[in-house]
């Protein structure tokens, strides 16, 4: 037992790390959704393109801070402030609701599986605390990005671009990511392309909220920074 806790400390030090400087191209969720749609006797699908943060629209990444998680840019992977908010309105819920945050999201997406347990729970809060220790905020949104579901057999930016608005992750207006962000609490129900009144009405609030938080930096911004510096 003591060797089999000390492979997998190790092991999941090291893909941590990795995926640190390595590009995300396959998550268990893409595959439990593939076996999920096989099952059901359709054809697998799925889209999936990895692409840099640069080559995402900025408003993408400011959407989903606007929509999930507004304290992104300043928590270390849990926002202990909307836990205790959630706690005290799901006393009086009936349908409860999380405080998970992009960071938390990423380490489920990434690493673990959708099915809510305790035993995911406390992995979760494990590699949380890794790829916060281990990545930048930049890395982790650009892995979010680029991993999260965003549809029916639809991964990451570029896939949702393409197949939903027939552009490229980069020519995302600040309308569109408004829209995909709204479907992220559910993106087989909601569907960006084609936004109920509900959708629409989520998509208003979350333009309102990107004008209320501030920029995040994306990696050509990061990069202009340490040109600067050396130069100096």
């Amino acid at each position: 037992m003591r060797n089999l806790l000390l492979l997998f400390f190790i092991s999941s030090i090291v893909a941590v790390v990795l995926y640190r400087f390595i590009p995300v191209y396959i998550t268990p969720l893409m595959v439990i959704r593939s076996v999920q749609q096989v099952a059901a006797g359709e054809k697998p699908i799925w889209h999936h393109k990895w692409v840099p943060l640069k080559e995402i629209s900025p408003n993408l990444p400011m959407a989903v801070i606007a929509s999930e998680d507004n304290r992104f840019a300043t928590h270390n992977g849990f926002d202990f402030e909307e836990i205790k908010k959630a706690m005290e309105e799901n006393k009086k819920r009936k349908r409860k609701r999380g405080a998970s945050t992009i960071s938390q999201q990423t380490a489920k997406n990434v690493f673990l599986w959708p099915k809510s347990s305790w035993l995911r729970k406390g992995l979760e809060v494990y590699f949380t605390f890794l790829i916060e220790l281990f990545w930048t905020k930049e890395r982790i949104m650009t892995v979010y990005l680029n991993s999260i579901e965003m549809g029916k057999g639809i991964y990451g930016a570029q896939a949702t671009a393409k197949y939903k608005f027939h552009t490229t992750a980069a020519k995302l207006t600040k309308a569109q990511c408004a829209l995909i962000a709204a479907t992220l609490p559910n993106p087989i129900r909601f569907d960006s392309a084609r936004p109920s009144a509900y959708m629409l009405k989520r998509q208003q609030q979350i333009l309102r909220l990107m004008n209320l938080i501030p920029e995040f930096p994306s990696v050509e911004k990061t990069n202009d920074k340490s040109k600067k510096k050396n130069n100096k």
